[in-house]
């Protein structure tokens, strides 16, 4: 796993609403979700553009188990509006409390990184901002516009927080025409108490839904962790759910606890059960699936965009028959 530094206050804990609870068993991962730390010349060299530009990376703030592949190809998620989330999920390692102001700058500096890292598909994503009126959404809006003009060939991807009581939000990030909405939905219903307590499962659903209605044409997607605790019959409920809201692309991955404060890993998902997921998945009508241990939002994205866009067209042309 990767060691993520703390870039607060040191004498602050990092996750001070987790402080309080008992440590948690940390079980020993199998050998299929093992990876290699990251040592590559093309990973020190997007760290360098990464820090250049005073951006923050979800890769780094959320412990991605990828970084060491993902940078080595020089692929980054850019996680914007700072590095302080303003909720605490129970599974999430990025930073708990109040959040800095917004950068005016960052927009022009995740354009630069963009051309500098000779992106063909970028995602852009965020820490929860609720303490702004819009949720951010401006902000996400301008990152958009700011891509486009310094490189219009990239393909934009954002993985956005749910705007909950955020009322026009979503419209705002819609009406940029980002390629793909990506939204996670990150657990089954029964889970959101203890493991997304700040958000509701059926407002994510319905913005998933309400992206499609707003334009047809965007490509919408949503991610879970599995291993939460969760039956396998929620897991096919929520692949319902998300069809019925039109959704075109589902990842499925292994959560893996951050430290022995977040909450548990309650099972380790065999990868044939992943497999298993993948055809149920792609029978229920997706697009696209990507279903494995180590599958996380972001990982490979460019790919699956291709693969993703691939689908769609050979989709309509059937249609035409």
């Amino acid at each position: 796993m990767v060691t993520v530094l703390n870039l607060l206050d040191k004498s602050r804990p990092r996750h001070p609403e987790k402080a309080h609870k008992p440590d948690q068993e940390m079980p020993r991962k199998p050998d299929w979700i093992r990876v290699r730390a990251p040592v590559s010349k093309g990973y020190s060299e997007t760290r360098e553009i990464v820090k250049s530009n005073k951006l923050v990376t979800v890769c780094e703030e959320a412990g991605c188990p990828n970084i060491g592949e993902c940078w080595d190809k020089k692929h980054a998620t850019f996680m914007i509006m700072g590095e302080i989330c303003t909720r605490a999920c129970a599974f999430c390692n990025v930073a708990t409390g109040i959040p800095t102001a917004l950068d005016a700058n960052e927009p022009e500096n995740v354009a630069r990184a963009v051309v500098q890292m000779g992106l063909s598909h970028v995602v852009v994503t965020s820490v929860d901002r609720d303490d702004l009126a819009d949720g951010g959404a401006q902000h996400f809006a301008d990152t958009i516009h700011a891509i486009r003009r310094a490189s219009p060939s990239t393909t934009i991807e954002v993985l956005t927080p749910d705007f909950l009581r955020k009322d026009g939000a979503l419209e705002i990030v819609v009406a940029a025409r980002p390629d793909v909405f990506n939204h996670n939905l990150e657990t089954v219903p029964s889970n959101y108490l203890t493991v997304r307590p700040g958000a509701r499962y059926f407002h994510s659903i319905r913005l998933l839904q309400r992206v499609k209605e707003l334009d047809p044409t965007m490509f919408t997607k949503s991610g879970i962790m599995v291993g939460l605790g969760e039956e396998r019959n929620e897991v096919l409920q929520l692949m319902d759910d998300l069809r019925v809201a039109d959704v075109d692309f589902i990842t499925i991955g292994q959560y893996l606890a951050p430290s022995r404060k977040h909450h548990p890993v309650r099972k380790f998902v065999t990868p044939d059960e992943f497999k298993s997921f993948e055809k149920i998945a792609y029978v229920k009508g997706f697009l696209m699936v990507s279903s494995s241990p180590l599958t996380r939002s972001s990982h490979h994205a460019g790919e699956d965009f291709a693969r993703l866009r691939a689908a769609r067209e050979a989709k309509l042309a059937a249609a035409r028959g």
